[in-house]
């Protein structure tokens, strides 16, 4: 089952895709939010490359687990994107991916601004392993 992992942001859109097998997540690409939400042609070709089953949505948390407005925001948007692609929707607690995936870049030895396209993608790759491995 290949899960396919969407970080919705304001701004852009963090893509994460699974191995055929469901077990190992990796980071794909960023889009523009706008453009994965209108289902714009760029989304389509990531959608018709990765062929995924399913998607999951990282739901931004508060830290003390409750849904805010960011949270009902991304639902939001999860169901036009469901809507529109009719794939199976589940959500991931995201909280602490991004400054996971910040740490992770730092590490492999990327700078501010260097990373500054890639966070948004590490971190639903994040998101979606923890969802695997739960899944397992």
């Amino acid at each position: 089952m290949r899960v396919m992992a969407l970080d919705i942001g304001d701004v852009r859109c963090g893509i994460a895709i699974s191995d055929p097998a469901g077990r190992v997540a990796s980071p794909v690409c960023v889009l523009p939010a706008k453009e994965v939400e209108s289902g714009a042609s760029s989304f389509q070709r990531v959608l018709e490359d990765w062929e995924p089953e399913e998607l999951l949505f990282g739901l931004p948390l508060t830290m003390s687990g409750e849904e805010g407005p960011q949270a009902a925001h991304v639902k939001q948007i999860a169901s036009v994107i469901q809507r529109s692609t009719g794939l199976p929707a589940h959500f991931a607690d995201e909280r602490l991916s991004s400054k996971e995936a910040k740490r992770e870049l730092r590490e492999a030895g990327y700078d501010e601004k260097r990373m500054r396209g890639k966070v948004d993608m590490v971190a639903a790759a994040i998101f979606l392993q923890s969802w695997l491995d739960s899944q397992q």
